[in-house]
Protein backbone atom coordinates (compact mmCIF):
# COMPACT_ATOMS: atom_id res chain seq x y z
CA UNK A 1 0.00 0.00 0.00
CA UNK A 2 1.44 3.48 -1.15
CA UNK A 3 3.25 5.42 1.49
CA UNK A 4 3.41 2.39 4.44
CA UNK A 5 6.28 1.42 6.30
CA UNK A 6 8.51 -2.05 5.32
CA UNK A 7 10.86 -3.59 7.17
CA UNK A 8 14.38 -0.97 7.30
CA UNK A 9 17.86 -2.26 5.73
CA UNK A 10 18.88 -3.68 9.14
CA UNK A 11 18.28 -4.93 12.45
CA UNK A 12 17.09 -2.07 14.84
CA UNK A 13 13.99 -2.66 17.28
CA UNK A 14 10.80 -1.08 16.48
CA UNK A 15 9.02 0.75 18.97
CA UNK A 16 4.86 -0.62 18.06
CA UNK A 17 2.82 2.27 19.23
CA UNK A 18 5.40 3.84 20.56
CA UNK A 19 3.80 7.49 22.29
CA UNK A 20 6.04 10.43 21.66
CA UNK A 21 5.74 10.53 25.52
CA UNK A 22 8.21 8.19 25.84
CA UNK A 23 11.05 10.51 24.54
CA UNK A 24 9.53 14.48 24.81
CA UNK A 25 11.66 16.11 27.75
CA UNK A 26 8.97 17.41 30.75
CA UNK A 27 9.10 20.23 29.96
CA UNK A 28 8.24 19.54 26.43
CA UNK A 29 5.85 16.96 27.14
CA UNK A 30 4.05 18.61 30.26
CA UNK A 31 3.40 21.57 27.48
CA UNK A 32 2.02 19.14 24.98
CA UNK A 33 -0.16 16.88 27.04
CA UNK A 34 -1.89 20.69 28.29
CA UNK A 35 -2.47 22.11 24.48
CA UNK A 36 -3.73 18.81 23.37
CA UNK A 37 -6.04 18.62 25.88
CA UNK A 38 -7.47 21.90 24.64
CA UNK A 39 -10.13 20.90 22.03
CA UNK A 40 -9.71 22.67 18.28
CA UNK A 41 -6.61 24.50 19.40
CA UNK A 42 -4.60 22.93 16.69
CA UNK A 43 -7.35 23.79 14.73
CA UNK A 44 -7.54 27.25 15.21
CA UNK A 45 -3.92 27.41 14.92
CA UNK A 46 -4.25 26.26 11.29
CA UNK A 47 -6.90 28.40 10.93
CA UNK A 48 -4.36 31.41 12.16
CA UNK A 49 -1.61 30.13 9.71
CA UNK A 50 -3.50 30.09 6.66
CA UNK A 51 -0.95 32.31 4.68
CA UNK A 52 1.57 30.17 4.98
CA UNK A 53 -0.21 27.10 3.25
CA UNK A 54 1.00 23.83 3.84
CA UNK A 55 0.10 22.45 -0.01
CA UNK A 56 1.88 25.99 -1.33
CA UNK A 57 5.15 24.88 0.94
CA UNK A 58 5.12 21.34 -0.87
CA UNK A 59 4.61 22.90 -4.40
CA UNK A 60 7.61 25.04 -3.62
CA UNK A 61 9.90 22.23 -2.77
CA UNK A 62 8.41 19.92 -5.52
CA UNK A 63 9.13 22.51 -8.29
CA UNK A 64 12.70 23.65 -6.29
CA UNK A 65 13.95 20.55 -4.94
CA UNK A 66 15.07 17.35 -5.30
CA UNK A 67 12.19 14.72 -3.95
CA UNK A 68 13.91 11.19 -2.28
CA UNK A 69 12.78 7.90 -4.19
CA UNK A 70 13.83 4.70 -4.93
CA UNK A 71 15.77 6.57 -7.95
CA UNK A 72 16.99 9.40 -6.23
CA UNK A 73 18.71 9.87 -3.11
CA UNK A 74 18.10 6.30 -2.09
CA UNK A 75 19.91 6.18 1.05
CA UNK A 76 18.06 9.03 2.42
CA UNK A 77 14.90 7.65 1.05
CA UNK A 78 15.57 4.18 2.93
CA UNK A 79 16.74 6.50 6.04
CA UNK A 80 13.19 7.75 6.00
CA UNK A 81 11.17 4.09 5.87
CA UNK A 82 13.24 3.04 8.80
CA UNK A 83 12.51 6.09 11.06
CA UNK A 84 8.95 6.27 10.35
CA UNK A 85 9.15 2.23 10.76
CA UNK A 86 10.89 2.08 14.02
CA UNK A 87 8.68 4.88 15.34
CA UNK A 88 5.65 3.62 14.31
CA UNK A 89 4.49 6.01 11.80
CA UNK A 90 1.31 5.11 9.61
CA UNK A 91 2.58 7.01 6.91
CA UNK A 92 6.26 7.73 5.75
CA UNK A 93 6.99 11.81 5.62
CA UNK A 94 8.62 12.47 2.27
CA UNK A 95 12.13 13.86 2.12
CA UNK A 96 13.53 16.74 -0.12
CA UNK A 97 16.41 17.71 -0.64
CA UNK A 98 17.62 21.49 -1.11
CA UNK A 99 20.60 22.63 -2.60
CA UNK A 100 21.98 25.25 0.45
CA UNK A 101 25.35 25.05 1.50
CA UNK A 102 23.87 25.88 4.82
CA UNK A 103 23.45 23.04 7.43
CA UNK A 104 20.02 22.72 8.66
CA UNK A 105 17.15 20.05 8.54
CA UNK A 106 13.59 20.68 9.00
CA UNK A 107 9.73 19.19 9.36
CA UNK A 108 6.85 20.90 7.59
CA UNK A 109 3.48 20.92 7.84
CA UNK A 110 0.61 19.76 9.85
CA UNK A 111 -1.93 17.10 7.91
CA UNK A 112 0.83 15.27 5.46
CA UNK A 113 4.24 16.85 7.37
CA UNK A 114 7.59 16.16 4.80
CA UNK A 115 10.70 16.88 5.96
CA UNK A 116 13.63 18.92 4.09
CA UNK A 117 17.23 18.17 4.22
CA UNK A 118 20.12 20.86 2.88
CA UNK A 119 22.83 19.22 0.72
CA UNK A 120 24.96 21.44 3.29
CA UNK A 121 23.84 18.81 5.72
CA UNK A 122 24.46 16.04 3.65
CA UNK A 123 28.21 17.03 2.67
CA UNK A 124 28.50 17.23 6.89
CA UNK A 125 27.44 14.08 7.97
CA UNK A 126 28.15 10.26 7.24
CA UNK A 127 25.13 7.75 6.36
CA UNK A 128 25.07 7.22 10.02
CA UNK A 129 24.75 11.03 11.63
CA UNK A 130 22.17 11.18 8.37
CA UNK A 131 20.08 8.75 10.12
CA UNK A 132 20.21 10.70 13.73
CA UNK A 133 18.89 13.70 11.73
CA UNK A 134 16.34 12.42 9.67
CA UNK A 135 14.67 10.44 12.75
CA UNK A 136 15.20 13.82 14.55
CA UNK A 137 12.73 15.51 12.29
CA UNK A 138 10.56 12.48 12.70
CA UNK A 139 10.42 12.36 15.97
CA UNK A 140 9.36 16.50 15.92
CA UNK A 141 6.20 14.98 13.42
CA UNK A 142 5.21 12.87 15.76
CA UNK A 143 4.91 14.96 18.34
CA UNK A 144 3.48 17.26 16.80
CA UNK A 145 5.58 20.18 17.11
CA UNK A 146 4.93 22.13 14.09
CA UNK A 147 1.17 22.95 14.86
CA UNK A 148 2.92 24.56 18.63
CA UNK A 149 5.66 26.45 16.52
CA UNK A 150 3.05 28.10 14.60
CA UNK A 151 1.85 29.74 17.63
CA UNK A 152 5.68 30.88 17.98
CA UNK A 153 5.73 32.61 14.75
CA UNK A 154 2.78 33.70 15.19
CA UNK A 155 3.18 35.90 18.43
CA UNK A 156 7.10 36.80 17.39
CA UNK A 157 5.61 38.46 14.09
CA UNK A 158 2.41 40.21 16.63
CA UNK A 159 5.34 41.05 18.87
CA UNK A 160 7.54 42.98 16.34
CA UNK A 161 4.07 44.91 15.40
CA UNK A 162 3.09 45.97 18.71
CA UNK A 163 6.85 47.24 19.36
CA UNK A 164 5.56 50.66 19.99
CA UNK A 165 3.21 49.80 22.85
CA UNK A 166 5.83 49.52 25.44
CA UNK A 167 3.37 47.56 28.22
CA UNK A 168 1.65 44.96 24.96
CA UNK A 169 4.93 44.48 23.72
CA UNK A 170 7.10 43.65 26.92
CA UNK A 171 3.37 41.47 27.82
CA UNK A 172 4.42 39.50 24.02
CA UNK A 173 8.04 38.65 24.92
CA UNK A 174 7.62 37.47 28.17
CA UNK A 175 5.13 35.19 26.13
CA UNK A 176 7.76 34.47 22.96
CA UNK A 177 10.38 33.81 25.51
CA UNK A 178 8.55 31.29 27.40
CA UNK A 179 7.75 29.17 24.05
CA UNK A 180 11.46 29.92 22.95
CA UNK A 181 12.06 28.11 26.41
CA UNK A 182 9.64 25.44 24.92
CA UNK A 183 11.09 25.45 21.17
CA UNK A 184 14.94 24.35 23.17
CA UNK A 185 13.20 21.47 25.14
CA UNK A 186 11.08 20.58 22.33
CA UNK A 187 14.93 20.27 20.36
CA UNK A 188 16.39 18.03 23.28
CA UNK A 189 13.42 15.82 22.69
CA UNK A 190 13.62 15.06 19.19
CA UNK A 191 17.62 14.34 19.89
CA UNK A 192 15.95 11.41 21.68
CA UNK A 193 13.72 10.55 19.24
CA UNK A 194 16.56 10.85 16.64
CA UNK A 195 18.82 8.36 18.85
CA UNK A 196 15.65 6.36 19.21
CA UNK A 197 15.47 5.69 15.28
CA UNK A 198 19.29 5.39 14.55
CA UNK A 199 20.38 3.38 17.41
CA UNK A 200 23.64 4.55 17.17
CA UNK A 201 24.92 6.93 20.29
CA UNK A 202 28.39 7.51 19.25
CA UNK A 203 26.72 8.57 15.67
CA UNK A 204 24.11 11.00 17.86
CA UNK A 205 26.45 12.78 19.23
CA UNK A 206 29.07 12.86 16.37
CA UNK A 207 25.90 14.55 14.34
CA UNK A 208 25.56 17.22 17.05
CA UNK A 209 29.50 17.87 17.58
CA UNK A 210 29.76 18.97 13.88
CA UNK A 211 26.98 21.27 13.90
CA UNK A 212 29.73 23.02 16.01
CA UNK A 213 33.21 22.02 14.72
CA UNK A 214 32.51 21.21 11.08
CA UNK A 215 33.43 18.38 9.48
CA UNK A 216 36.83 17.55 10.57
CA UNK A 217 36.12 15.04 12.36
CA UNK A 218 39.66 13.53 12.64
CA UNK A 219 40.23 17.20 14.91
CA UNK A 220 37.91 16.49 17.08
CA UNK A 221 36.84 14.32 20.18
CA UNK A 222 33.61 13.70 22.38
CA UNK A 223 34.88 13.07 25.50
CA UNK A 224 37.19 16.65 25.10
CA UNK A 225 33.10 17.77 24.12
CA UNK A 226 31.67 16.70 26.65
CA UNK A 227 34.45 18.15 29.23
CA UNK A 228 34.00 21.48 27.37
CA UNK A 229 30.36 21.40 28.21
CA UNK A 230 30.99 21.15 32.03
CA UNK A 231 33.26 23.58 31.76
CA UNK A 232 30.49 25.60 30.19
CA UNK A 233 27.99 24.67 32.96
CA UNK A 234 30.83 25.90 36.12
CA UNK A 235 32.90 28.67 34.23
CA UNK A 236 32.70 32.09 35.58
CA UNK A 237 31.13 34.20 38.12
CA UNK A 238 27.45 35.57 38.35
CA UNK A 239 27.70 37.58 36.08
CA UNK A 240 28.86 34.88 33.52
CA UNK A 241 25.67 33.02 34.20
CA UNK A 242 23.60 35.74 33.52
CA UNK A 243 25.26 36.23 30.11
CA UNK A 244 24.62 32.64 29.63
CA UNK A 245 20.96 33.55 29.84
CA UNK A 246 21.43 36.32 28.12
CA UNK A 247 22.37 34.71 24.90
CA UNK A 248 20.09 32.30 24.90
CA UNK A 249 17.07 35.37 24.20
CA UNK A 250 16.02 35.04 20.87
CA UNK A 251 16.76 31.66 20.02
CA UNK A 252 15.20 28.27 19.28
CA UNK A 253 17.83 26.01 20.11
CA UNK A 254 20.06 24.97 22.38
CA UNK A 255 23.62 25.29 22.51
CA UNK A 256 25.55 22.30 20.69
CA UNK A 257 27.93 21.67 23.72
CA UNK A 258 24.33 21.96 25.97
CA UNK A 259 22.76 19.45 23.13
CA UNK A 260 25.21 16.68 22.89
CA UNK A 261 25.09 16.83 27.21
CA UNK A 262 21.79 16.53 27.50
CA UNK A 263 21.71 13.67 25.07
CA UNK A 264 24.62 11.57 26.88
CA UNK A 265 22.97 11.93 30.17
CA UNK A 266 19.79 10.89 28.72
CA UNK A 267 21.14 7.64 27.24
CA UNK A 268 23.14 6.97 30.59
CA UNK A 269 20.43 7.43 32.83
CA UNK A 270 18.97 4.10 31.59
CA UNK A 271 15.14 5.43 29.87
CA UNK A 272 17.10 4.53 26.64
CA UNK A 273 17.78 1.35 26.73
CA UNK A 274 14.50 0.64 28.75
CA UNK A 275 12.84 2.17 25.71
CA UNK A 276 14.56 -0.06 23.53
CA UNK A 277 13.73 -3.14 25.82
CA UNK A 278 9.64 -1.98 25.32
CA UNK A 279 9.27 -0.45 28.14
CA UNK A 280 7.20 2.62 27.26
CA UNK A 281 4.17 4.67 27.11
CA UNK A 282 2.39 3.79 24.48
CA UNK A 283 -0.17 6.66 22.29
CA UNK A 284 -3.32 4.55 22.44
CA UNK A 285 -2.80 5.75 25.83
CA UNK A 286 -2.32 9.41 25.58
CA UNK A 287 -5.64 10.42 25.71
CA UNK A 288 -5.23 9.80 29.77
CA UNK A 289 -2.27 11.50 30.15
CA UNK A 290 -2.99 13.89 33.30
CA UNK A 291 -2.02 17.39 32.65
CA UNK A 292 -1.31 17.83 36.50
CA UNK A 293 1.23 14.92 36.62
CA UNK A 294 3.35 15.97 33.73
CA UNK A 295 3.46 19.11 35.31
CA UNK A 296 5.00 17.54 38.15
CA UNK A 297 7.58 15.63 36.25
CA UNK A 298 8.52 19.42 34.32
CA UNK A 299 9.15 20.48 38.53
CA UNK A 300 10.84 17.50 38.83
CA UNK A 301 13.09 17.93 35.79
CA UNK A 302 14.06 21.36 36.22
CA UNK A 303 14.77 20.36 39.90
CA UNK A 304 16.95 17.81 39.02
CA UNK A 305 18.74 20.16 36.51
CA UNK A 306 19.08 23.11 38.94
CA UNK A 307 20.78 20.40 41.47
CA UNK A 308 23.44 19.35 39.00
CA UNK A 309 24.46 22.78 37.55
CA UNK A 310 27.51 24.00 39.12
CA UNK A 311 26.71 27.59 37.45
CA UNK A 312 26.85 30.52 40.45
CA UNK A 313 23.91 32.14 38.73
CA UNK A 314 21.46 28.88 38.93
CA UNK A 315 22.72 28.98 42.30
CA UNK A 316 21.38 32.62 43.10
CA UNK A 317 18.05 32.20 41.91
CA UNK A 318 17.13 28.34 42.77
CA UNK A 319 15.36 29.66 45.51
CA UNK A 320 13.62 32.58 43.46
CA UNK A 321 12.64 29.28 40.70
CA UNK A 322 11.55 27.27 43.60
CA UNK A 323 9.10 29.26 44.89
CA UNK A 324 7.61 29.62 41.29
CA UNK A 325 7.52 26.05 40.73
CA UNK A 326 5.23 25.72 43.70
CA UNK A 327 3.04 28.38 42.50
CA UNK A 328 2.89 26.49 39.63
CA UNK A 329 2.21 23.35 41.06
CA UNK A 330 -0.55 24.68 43.44
CA UNK A 331 -2.21 26.32 40.51
CA UNK A 332 -2.43 22.79 38.49
CA UNK A 333 -3.28 21.28 42.01
CA UNK A 334 -6.47 23.55 42.17
CA UNK A 335 -7.27 23.09 38.46
CA UNK A 336 -6.76 18.95 39.11
CA UNK A 337 -9.11 19.14 41.79
CA UNK A 338 -11.91 21.23 40.06
CA UNK A 339 -11.92 18.94 36.94
CA UNK A 340 -12.28 16.26 39.55
CA UNK A 341 -15.62 17.55 41.39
Amino acid sequence: MPGMTTTPDRNRVQLPGISSRAYEHPADRSALVALRSLSGFDTVLKQMSGLISERRLRLIYLASAVRTSETQFRALYDMGRDAAYILDLHRVPEIYVQQDPSVNAKAIGFDDPFIVVTTGLLNLMNDEEQRFVIGHETAHILSGHAVYRTMLDILTRLAARVAWIPLGYIGLRAIVAGLEEWYRKSELSADRGGLLCGQDPEAALRALMKLAGGSQLHEMNIEAFLDQAREYDTAGDVRDGFLKVLNLLGTTHPFAVARVAELDRWRRSGEYEAILGGDYPRRADDANAKITEEMRAAARSYRESWAQSQDPFIGVLRDVAEGAVHAGERIFNRFSRRDAG
